[in-house]
């Protein structure tokens, strides 16, 4: 999921220095809905990972 993040920000700077304000909003916001989700999935892991090897 974090690969496809940086796929999308990269996307989204690509398109803002060309032009394309729409596509790179888009892009943008698809960006940071995917880093949100994987943070909080990252954080669950951490926190639920502990607890099962304790």
């Amino acid at each position: 999921m974090l690969r496809w993040t940086i796929i999308f920000i990269v996307l989204a700077l690509i398109a803002g220095v060309l032009g394309f304000t729409g596509v790179a909003a888009g892009a943008a916001s698809i960006a940071k809905i995917l880093f949100v989700i994987f943070i909080i999935l990252f954080l669950l892991s951490l926190i639920f990972g502990k607890r099962i090897r304790a």
